[in-house]
């Protein structure tokens, strides 16, 4: 879109975050002042989630009606609502570089919560909550699984939670897989590599925490899908969490942790000529866009952004360069769809949506609104009210489609972000049809599901 007279596209600038002013809190809050008064005067994003309204309200609220009248102890407030969706820099900021104001609200918010962070001031209940990996190892454990999972659905555990962790007693929690996705795993039954124009002919597989630890199901159909269209892959030899979660706590230096964890064997893959695929978007975006700005000079960081795909950026690709199967016996009926905030950042399109509408005998309602669950934000006891408020707009137009019909499945290729959707839709009252990851969907249309 046009940009006060800029007709170029957004571009993102690498973060300094290891510079010698990136935590001067002074330096911080000065241009914290400068962007918040931009958004005062434009206000445009104030639907998008709760920072924008906390910071409008906090101006008007002040004595002279401008930031300057806002006490800059009060930019907290503002960032703590901040969840880094980027949804005000993708779709709505005008200001955005290379316009002269040069206004990233999102990773100015990464700044001041790397600074709170810095300054020993997250709680460590919210370390832990963000620790994947940690609490993801007592998956796939026979006996601890079935205790844990049946532990934590009773009011008792969830109060407990709540008081010392505080996580919302009320909030959808992912349950533990009884196998991790990395365990049980089959081989390819492709062998023979066909390279795309533009798509590589092999697959390696980043399984993702929640994948792996929560719901190897949606792993296992993308494998399906592999299969079914002739396409061998491979599981990721090791991984560490992608380091999303630390991220949003600004803890900067675990996902330092996680990148050398990480890098050295995914850009293995990279250099073989693999298409690199993870079924949770936001993974996809940490690889994409989040570590190469935060580390601009890594070789193999920027290979593995290259290499790193969507599920369905690479299915359709295939299909455009002619090899993807497109008989699918199974209709799906009425599917109401939300295209997540961390796969429209990516820009490449609705890719999903498109694959879906080939699908026969089947209607796609397609929403582009915020669910709000945004990772730990909306399990959190202080979140979780917003949460459901920011996605309630969603839940309505997912309710129904648009003949006035009920969706018989409800989908979002954000696995948290579905389940946060069905939530919304039982709060609600809207009615329960069955959540359906976008890929489960597929493989259920390619008829590879009972």
């Amino acid at each position: 879109m046009a940009r006060e007279g800029n007709l170029q596209a957004p571009i993102r600038h690498p973060i300094d975050w290891q510079g010698a002013d990136y935590y001067d809190e002074d330096a911080a809050l000065r241009e914290m002042e400068r962007i918040f008064d931009i958004c005062h005067t434009c206000r445009r994003c104030v639907a998008l989630c709760g920072a924008f309204p906390t910071l409008f309200d906090l101006v008007d609220e002040s004595l002279t009606h401008e930031v300057d009248g806002v006490d800059k102890k009060d930019y907290g407030k503002v960032v703590d609502q901040c969840y880094l969706c980027d949804m005000c820099y993708m779709t709505k900021c005008p200001y955005v570089p290379p316009h002269q104001f040069n206004l990233d609200f999102p990773h100015t918010m990464l700044r001041a919560k790397a600074i709170k962070f810095k300054k020993g001031e997250v709680r460590m209940a919210e370390r832990l909550l963000a620790s994947t990996d940690v609490h993801g190892q007592l998956a796939g454990i026979p006996i601890v699984v079935q205790t844990v999972n049946a532990v934590n659905k009773t009011r008792l555990a969830r109060g407990v939670m709540e008081s010392a962790l505080g996580v919302d007693k009320n909030a959808w929690l992912p349950a533990l897989a009884t196998r991790k996705f990395r365990t049980r795993t089959p081989e390819a039954k492709a062998t023979v590599v066909t390279d795309g124009e533009k798509t590589p002919g092999k697959v390696a597989i980043f399984a993702t925490c929640f994948i792996n630890y929560n719901e190897p199901g949606i792993g296992l159909d993308l494998l399906k899908i592999l299969d079914h269209n002739d396409v061998p892959y491979v599981i990721v030899e090791k991984e560490k969490c992608c380091g999303m979660p630390k991220l949003e706590l600004g803890d900067l230096d675990s996902v330092k942790a996680s990148k050398e964890a990480n890098m050295p064997v995914l850009v293995k893959y990279a250099r073989d000529g693999y298409a690199i695929l993870a079924a949770v978007p936001s993974c996809v975006l940490m690889f994409k866009q989040e570590i190469p700005l935060l580390f601009p000079d890594d070789a193999d960081v920027q290979r593995v952004k290259d290499a790193m795909w969507d599920p369905f950026e690479y299915l359709m690709q295939r299909k455009r360069d002619g090899l993807l199967k497109t008989d699918f016996p199974v209709p799906l009926g009425n599917v109401s769809y939300q295209i997540p905030c961390h796969g429209r950042v990516q820009n490449i399109g609705k890719k999903t949506e498109e694959m879906l509408k080939m699908i026969p005998d089947t209607t796609i309602n397609t929403n582009e609104r915020c669910s709000g669950h945004a990772g730990t934000f909306g399990v959190k006891k202080a979140h979780h009210q917003t949460a459901l408020k920011i996605g309630k707009p969603l839940f309505k137009a997912m309710a129904t489609m648009k003949d006035g019909t009920k969706p018989d499945f409800i989908s979002s290729d954000c696995p948290l972000g579905g389940h946060h959707i069905a939530q919304g839709f039982e709060v609600n009252d809207l009615g329960a049809p069955a959540l359906q990851h976008p890929l489960s969907l597929v493989a259920r249309a390619y008829g590879l599901k009972k």
